[in-house]
């Protein structure tokens, strides 16, 4: 961490050349990681990550650099650097700082700095015998935890500081299964903004094991998926990353901004069916993507993305906001110092609707019901998707029937959203990490289950009888 009077000088010293905006971003991440391969555990590995970002703006121009020296002269070389990219008069000049008062939210009741490395092995030995246990066909199994606690201070030419301390803890369980016939695996990732007493309060862990090992075998003995057009149940929790990709990246100013999203300039029209209501919060507490404040230092935020199918919103950071005459949304992030920070989503969720789990399955006659999508594709300038169900039935008559593997989801985000015809009651958010223009970020995706009236199917088993 670097002094105020330090800041200041640094500060000044990137606005001497016309910039009309300047900040430092500062950091500390200690992250911790351990597994457990096949009963056998790995060695631990840690990482000290600490450096500082500074980016000077001047209208919709903007320059970034980073550096791992934190001394004054280190700092200011860095500023000094970047300041050469304008050569105008001062506009700006910083004469103090105050510190702004951050919320501490998101705080870790157990960290995970304070329990031993014997009861983490324990752990991780325990739920990786389950996974191996269950059958003789699971040929490879891993379990495993990695910790991450970050220290950051932000100072901008405003004259304002913000510090804020975030820790993230997630667990991985992983089951291979294999036979002559083919190999399939299961995996579960949970996790949250907090630490181990997860373990205690929101998940059962040992029974999580037990689910991925039985997805990890039913997958091997399911038929290949059939394909075609047809309609299709999606499951809640991380079903919800079809909207994260699919939608949510275009709705980030980082692509509006600039006219590259197929949503830009359509606040308030009917972009999706009317029941659908899409939401990017930083608020939930202990949420995997929340914050108390973004890495602009602007404080985290409920917004409304989508409400009964009309566009209320984007995803908004400082710099952008500036060609869409728009405020941020407190929804500034990056993976690193190194990173030059822009619009990201935090926790994104469909809300829950109106119908139940059964009268969703019953209102479809002959489809596919997937129950959980793993990794995609999306191609961001047209929405266009591909997403494999790791997990996946036919519904007949209205009932869930025989399992199938290989399903493969194909369509465009902008489609999807108006031909989701029927939201579930059963609201669940998942965990995973995004990658885009700012770096790999944690992300919260989730839905209650829904239905699309029709989307194309990828699969080997012919066409669906």
């Amino acid at each position: 961490m670097i002094s105020k009077k330090v800041a200041i000088e640094v500060l000044n010293a990137g606005l001497a050349t016309g910039a009309d905006f300047a900040e430092i971003y500062v950091e500390e991440i200690e992250g911790y990681g351990l597994r457990v391969e096949n009963a056998k555990t790995q060695s631990p590995s840690s990482s000290i990550l600490r450096g500082a970002g500074i980016r000077l703006l001047n209208g919709y121009n903007s320059v970034y650099g980073s550096t791992n020296d934190l001394s004054r002269r280190g700092l200011l070389k860095l500023a000094e650097t970047l300041s050469a990219s304008f050569n105008e008069e001062r506009k700006v000049t910083v004469e103090k700082i105050t510190r702004v008062k951050v919320s501490k939210n998101n705080r870790a009741k157990k960290s995970g700095k304070d329990i031993p490395v014997e009861e983490k092995i324990s752990l991780l030995k325990e739920t990786n015998d389950i996974i191996s246990s269950h059958s003789p066909s699971i040929v490879r199994t891993i379990t495993s935890v990695s910790e991450e606690r970050r220290t950051i201070q932000i100072f901008n030419s405003d004259g304002k500081e913000f510090r804020d301390f975030r820790e993230h803890t997630r667990f991985g369980l992983l089951a291979v299964a294999a036979n002559e016939d083919g190999i399939e695996s299961a995996f579960e990732g949970p996790g949250l903004q907090g630490g181990y007493e997860y373990l205690e309060e929101s998940i059962d862990i040992r029974a999580m094991a037990k689910e991925v090992a039985e997805g990890a075998i039913n997958a091997l003995n399911a038929k290949d998926a059939p394909s075609g057009k047809m309609p299709v149940v999606i499951g809640n929790g991380f079903g919800g990353v079809i909207f994260h990709e699919a939608c949510g990246h275009a709705l980030e100013a980082t692509s509006v901004a600039k006219g590259f999203s197929v949503f830009a300039n359509k606040i308030g029209e009917q972009i999706a069916n009317p029941v659908v209501t899409a939401i990017d919060d930083g608020t939930i507490e202990n949420g995997w993507g929340s914050m108390n404040v973004d890495d602009e230092g602007n404080k985290a935020r409920r917004n409304v993305l989508i409400k009964d199918g009309v566009l209320q919103s984007y995803m908004v950071d400082a710099f952008n906001g500036r060609r869409m005459n728009t405020e941020p949304t407190g929804s500034t992030r990056r993976q690193n110092y190194r990173y030059e920070p822009t619009s990201r989503m935090t926790n994104t969720f469909i809300d829950n609707g109106e119908s139940t789990v059964e009268e969703i399955i019953a209102s479809v006659d002959l489809g596919l019901y997937a129950k959980k999508l793993g990794g995609g594709s999306v191609v961001p300038g047209t929405g266009d998707f591909n997403f494999a169900a790791t997990e996946a039935y036919i519904i007949r008559n209205g009932k869930i029937a025989e399992q199938v593997k290989g399903a493969t989801l194909i369509g465009n985000g902008a489609e999807i959203l108006k031909n989701i015809d029927m939201v579930g009651n059963d609201l669940k958010r998942g965990q995973g990490m995004c990658g885009s223009a700012s770096g790999s970020i944690q992300a919260d995706v989730g839905q209650p289950t829904i239905r699309v009236s029709e989307i194309t199917v990828g699969g080997a088993g012919g066409e669906l009888r």
